[in-house]
């Protein structure tokens, strides 16, 4: 198990079992890695994290310095140290730990997409910084188009599918794509298209789909966060993924996890699932509380349609 699932273990503040067929393994570890960890880099991580989320981001940038002085290798602290200084608006600081944060975890689709923002923010391309990082990663590569189409950079999302292999990802993203540039800037902001209701109990989407709700529905939220997780990983343009991986993240006390998955996957919406964006909307609400920063938990609460 990497050291970044090990943390996200830490914030949920319990050991979590990925795997029964290795639940005495992965406990063993995770009470090695709690020991690991001292007092003090929780108590900096958890005060920093909560900083950030109250907007007091000096501070929380002096917090994340003392976690990497602490554990120097660490890459989540280097990612969040990354959004701290973008949020700080201090770009060239918020690129370095960027890219370091994703040289560490090349296949990681949040490291990929914090450096596209901070790039995007100073106006710089993305060839700029192409030779710092492992390119030829075909999972790399994947994420970066992903990380243009939710930004609507269809024509560089194009382009990096070019260089992949033929798989179901590119022909599903490469349609998507071509169908938000002919219906316009309107149908340019709902970036999935309507699918037939799928109704094979062979589908494995649908079978993760109702192994997530029962999950969810008794409450067993360790295990929805592992099966929701594999799920997103396997289709990245479907946003019930996104809510139920958030929903399991909010439920395992790691919102500021949660917020990152949810608000992504709002991008994934139709315009008329309104249905799924109130599902969206609690839980980010739900996250939002959790930190601490009421405006937004209550922007969220406000955009909720009742009658659903």
């Amino acid at each position: 198990m990497d050291r970044m699932a090990l943390l996200w273990m830490c914030l949920a503040v319990s050991t979590m079992t990925w795997s029964t067929g290795h639940a005495q393994e992965e406990q063993e570890s995770s009470e090695v890695y709690l020991e690991e960890y001292t007092d003090e880099f929780q108590e900096n991580f958890f005060e920093a994290l909560k900083q950030k989320g109250i907007q007091n981001y000096d501070r929380a940038v002096d917090l994340f310095l003392k976690c990497k002085q602490l554990d120097p290798a660490n890459s989540v602290v280097d990612y969040e140290l990354a959004k701290a200084y973008l949020l700080d608006k201090q770009y060239i600081l918020a690129q370095e730990y960027a890219i370091t944060a994703l040289n560490a975890e090349p296949t990681d689709f949040w490291y990929l997409d914090n450096l596209l923002s901070i790039l995007e923010k100073q106006g710089v391309p993305w060839d700029a910084i192409k030779e710092q990082i492992p390119y030829s990663n075909g999972q790399l590569k994947q994420n970066l188009a992903l990380g243009y189409f939710k930004k609507q950079k269809y024509q560089d999302a194009l382009n990096v599918l070019k260089e992949l292999d033929n798989s179901t990802f590119a022909t599903d993203l490469t349609s998507k794509i071509k169908d938000s540039l002919e219906h316009g800037e309107k149908e340019a902001g709902n970036v999935v298209t309507r699918e037939a209701p799928r109704t094979n109990e062979d589908d494995p989407m649908t079978e993760y789909r109702g192994q997530i709700d029962n999950l969810l529905a008794d409450g067993n939220y360790q295990e929805a966060l592992a099966i929701s997780k594999e799920a997103l990983d396997t289709y990245p343009l479907q946003p019930y993924f996104y809510y139920a991986y958030g929903a399991a993240l909010n439920n395992t006390s790691n919102a500021n996890k949660a917020i990152e998955v949810l608000e992504s996957g709002l991008d994934y919406l139709l315009d008329d699932t309104d249905a799924l964006a109130n599902l969206l909307y609690k839980e980010l609400s739900k996250a939002y509380t959790s930190i601490g920063n009421t405006s937004k938990a209550n922007e969220y609460l406000n955009k909720i349609k009742s009658g659903l």
